[in-house]
């Protein structure tokens, strides 16, 4: 390739990386012992964005009870739904990354399955009004 040649700009990547994900004890215990939360039924969103931080990545924790979830296979498939769901629509973070929370925590907090469009509806919802608090 020239050296002439503009860079042509990065398409927004749908990936979940590693680097994602929200895995320290640490920060987990930080996001739900300072961090704000609401509920958009199925879905509770907790999030938490340290005073002196610079802007960061998105760090995001799914969760389903296993109170109302018995088997592991119905609490995995709604997992892998929501993680889907934030895949695809993570960009509404991306578009204004000072205003977005560092650690966010997604839990499902409904007593039975819902289909993934509504949940994908909550999720965009939720995620909107991250940035807006």
């Amino acid at each position: 390739m020239p050296a002439d040649e503009p860079q042509a700009e990065q398409p927004f990547s749908h990936t979940f990386s590693k680097e994602e994900r929200l895995c320290s004890k640490r920060l987990i215990a930080l996001l739900f012992s300072k961090g704000s939360s609401f509920n958009l039924y199925p879905l509770r969103f907790v999030y938490h964005t340290p005073q002196d931080a610079p802007p960061a990545q998105t760090q995001v924790l799914i969760s389903v009870s296993k109170r109302y979830f018995k088997r592991a296979t119905d609490r995995n498939r709604l997992k892998r739904q929501i993680r889907e769901a934030y895949r695809l629509n993570k960009q509404v973070l991306c578009q204004n990354p000072a205003q977005a929370p560092h650690l966010l925590g997604i839990l499902y907090i409904g007593k039975e399955k819902k289909p993934f469009d509504s949940i994908q509806k909550k999720l965009i919802s939720g995620l909107e009004r991250c940035l807006t608090k």
